[in-house]
């Protein structure tokens, strides 16, 4: 199976590519279309800033490349923010995969604090991702922008109000949290993405 790492303008691409090792997967970092276009599985990770890396990507026709893949994609975090149609950080628009728009976290008690940072639940669909997870189960989270709940919600989180964890539509995926650091809860998504 060939899977393919998008490689642009964001961090915590290796932290993905070393997870995928652990399962025994040797992906392909790569910006080259035919590559992603041949690729099994795609993976569009991030950990970023939207304004900027939205310019990067368009500035090198990866925004429509990426709208475009018809094997199953996964979005991490700052990919999965991307997915969708606006995000208010920088007050830019993204790819409108999943019509939804992305906002900030606003914080009204002291004990939640912004970024979003560390283990949380999710609350899961029946999602291929999910395939089978019990309730509650621990992910990891580092965001200070969050997607609220629309028809793509495929898990839920609450800290400071619920919303998306996961979102879901045709053969794009996404995940709000890093599974690449959520240990064998992370692994088992990664393992169900693979092997849709």
């Amino acid at each position: 199976m060939e899977v393919a790492v998008i490689k642009y303008n964001a961090g915590n691409i290796c932290s993905v590519d070393y997870a995928l090792k652990r399962l025994g997967v040797e992906a392909v970092i790569t910006a080259d279309e035919s590559t992603l276009r041949a690729a099994d599985r795609v993976i569009f990770p991030g950990v970023g800033e939207a304004e900027t890396t939205m310019n990067f990507l368009r500035a090198g026709g990866m925004d429509k490349l990426i709208k475009d893949l018809k094997q199953p994609v996964l979005g991490i975090c700052l990919g999965m923010q991307l997915m969708c149609r606006h995000s208010e950080e920088g007050d830019v628009e993204g790819l409108g995969i999943f019509d939804a728009g992305v906002k900030r976290f606003v914080s009204l008690k002291p004990a939640e604090k912004v970024p979003h940072m560390g283990w949380n639940t999710i609350k899961q669909t029946e999602s291929a991702l999910f395939k089978g997870f019990t309730k509650g189960e621990y992910v990891y989270f580092v965001h200070s922008y969050y997607v609220p709940l629309n028809n793509s919600t495929a898990a839920v989180t609450d800290y400071i109000l619920p919303f998306s964890a996961a979102l879901h539509k045709d053969n794009f995926y996404a995940t709000q949290f890093h599974p690449e650091k959520s240990g064998s809860v992370g692994e088992r998504i990664l393992q169900n993405f693979l092997t849709l």
